[in-house]
């Protein structure tokens, strides 16, 4: 066998390695494309709930400001996903290396945050929603959303307040409605239950369990499900940077 069909062999090889990452690096990226999608589809979704979900995370500074950390972060990644697919597909050098730039920034910038959340956990404590509860609740006012979208939580999760019934203690809701110990919208749903009874303070009328206690526990599935796709996440962030690379670095 002659040196030019080894050489040839070895071109032959290294063409097909080259156009097996060029597909890998698209199919990457176009799961950073949906990814980006999502965040920037569930932003959008909390900024323009008609349900007034957005009131609840507004009086909640750090979860407000994490909306629009997820829309920054769906628009970027968004960008980042089109991009690299159009530089592996084009093999394109200098959109590759742009984009393994501004993808190694945001797995940085991501980890900080996932840092920062872990360092300021004590802001989504029952504590500090108790107490955003109490300076903010009015009862039974539909015209104020915080209010409605508080009343519309303990209906649909048969909960009362965010610890409990205790929570509307030295609240403006009982400055506003002082011969009721709780809401209307803690009592029992039933044709047989006296609402004058319930928000008087009798406990077998009212439900008694804290509205985060009930969150948690309907949401704990979707909570390791949500953990386990920021895990996926990071984890094509790294092989799209590495493919990138790799691309990048066969291409003549």
């Amino acid at each position: 066998m002659g040196q030019g069909e080894v050489s040839a062999g070895g071109l032959v090889m290294e063409g097909d390695c080259l156009g097996c990452m060029k597909y890998l690096m698209f199919i990457f990226n176009f799961f950073i494309f949906l990814g980006g999608s999502f965040l920037l589809g569930v932003g959008v979704w909390v900024l323009v709930d008609p349900m007034g979900f957005r009131e609840i995370v507004a009086a909640n500074p750090l979860l407000f400001t994490g909306v629009y950390v997820i829309l920054a972060m769906g628009g970027m990644l968004f960008l980042l996903g089109f991009l690299g697919c159009c530089g592996a597909i084009r093999e394109n050098k200098c959109l590759l290396l742009f984009f393994f730039m501004l993808i190694l920034f945001i797995f940085l910038a991501e980890l900080a945050a996932a840092v920062l959340a872990f360092l300021f956990r004590e802001h989504l404590t029952r504590e500090y929603f108790s107490r955003d509860l109490k300076r903010h609740y009015q009862g039974n006012n539909n015209t104020d959303v915080f209010s409605s979208t508080w009343n519309a939580i303990m209906t649909t999760f048969d909960c009362c307040g965010v610890v409990g019934p205790e929570d509307f203690e030295e609240s403006l809701f009982r400055l506003l409605n002082p011969a009721q110990l709780v809401p209307e919208a803690c009592c029992h749903r039933s044709s047989y239950i006296s609402v004058e009874q319930c928000v008087s303070g009798g406990p077998t009328f009212r439900h008694n369990k804290g509205c985060y206690s009930a969150m948690v526990e309907h949401f704990e599935t979707y909570i390791y499900t949500a953990g386990a796709l920021s895990i996926v996440v990071l984890t094509v962030e790294l092989f799209a940077m590495g493919f990138a690379m790799c691309l990048f670095r066969g291409i003549q």
